[in-house]
């Protein structure tokens, strides 16, 4: 299975399993209005945590249908995340999204030793795009958790990758490893990275899924620049996955496919027990629709 856009993915949803997410600051309009909609759909169900008197007057100000929510009152940030993470632990919720409370703040609750959600796995970032001349769905990874990835760190981040996709039914994406030539320079260090990924799950260290790399970025999402440059690949123009060398790079590289190139975005975190879907302060209420439903397609729902 391959998602085309999120809309093909949203349609998955009405025939499957429905997840419960967890909001953690939920006194957060653009949240709720997403959450809002998603269950009168029929896409997934709800807890909110947060200031209760702030969530039902967010909940009053847009007419929301949220009366037989379960609210779980949190006077501070802190407790709402901590709260927040303890609906996972409980078996409550199945993923998390973030309202309003600083990045920082929820995730210092996720990792911390009580909440039990760590894994022992690193956590990434994963950046689900829309690119309006791509075929399907692409992600970026690393591109909002690890600054300079280690070689063996950028396994993870593949492998946390690869699983999340395989949860949403991929059999075997395909791994994209970019650096600004596709070949190995010792003056390049990424380029001899991405090729011992590539050796890496050749031999059967990485699986479940294609790496190849180092890859530039055109022949990566052209055929006819692969074409041009005599390269041939199963991954030229059909990648699933797009592993970046460090996140400034991979931040650079997503906002200009989101401000200049028109692509439509959802974020997520893994590598925790529980997806968590995070957007930035400014994301738009789509974007958040788009992260929370595709933190219930990676979630397990294992409860």
């Amino acid at each position: 299975m391959v998602f085309k856009d999120f809309e093909e993915l949203e349609r998955s949803f009405h025939a499957s399993e429905k997840k419960t997410v967890v909001v953690a600051a939920a006194q957060d309009k653009s949240a709720l209005t997403a959450v809002n909609q998603c269950r009168k759909e029929g896409l997934i169900d709800a807890v909110l945590v947060g200031d209760e008197t702030l969530i039902r007057e967010e909940i009053k100000a847009f007419d929301g249908d949220l009366d037989d929510v379960k609210i779980i009152h949190a006077a501070t940030l802190e407790e709402a995340a901590k709260k927040t993470c303890q609906c996972v632990k409980d078996g409550e919720a199945d993923f998390i999204l973030k309202g309003k409370i600083d990045t920082g703040i929820l995730l210092k609750a996720v990792v911390s030793e009580e909440s039990g959600l760590r894994t022992g796995r690193l956590m990434s970032h994963l950046a689900f795009l829309k690119v309006p001349n791509y075929h399907k769905i692409l992600v970026l990874t690393d591109s909002g958790m690890v600054l300079y990835p280690t070689l063996e760190q950028k396994k993870e981040i593949i492998e946390n990758a690869v699983e999340n996709l395989r949860n949403m039914g991929y059999d075997t994406p395909k791994v994209g490893v970019l650096a600004a030539v596709e070949k190995v320079n010792p003056k390049q260090p990424e380029t001899e990275d991405a090729a011992k990924l590539t050796e890496m799950n050749k031999n059967g260290e990485i699986r479940n899924c294609v790496v190849e790399g180092p890859l530039s970025y055109d022949i990566l999402m052209s055929r006819e620049s692969a074409h041009k440059k005599g390269f041939d690949s199963e991954l030229v123009g059909d990648a699933d996955i797009m592993v970046v060398p460090n996140m400034p790079c991979g931040n650079i590289l997503g906002k200009a496919l989101l401000f200049s190139a028109g692509a439509d975005m959802a974020g997520l975190i893994v590598g925790a027990k529980a997806p968590i879907a995070l957007t930035s302060r400014g994301a738009t209420e789509k974007e958040k629709r788009q992260s929370l439903l595709l933190a219930a397609a990676c979630a397990k729902g294992d409860k």
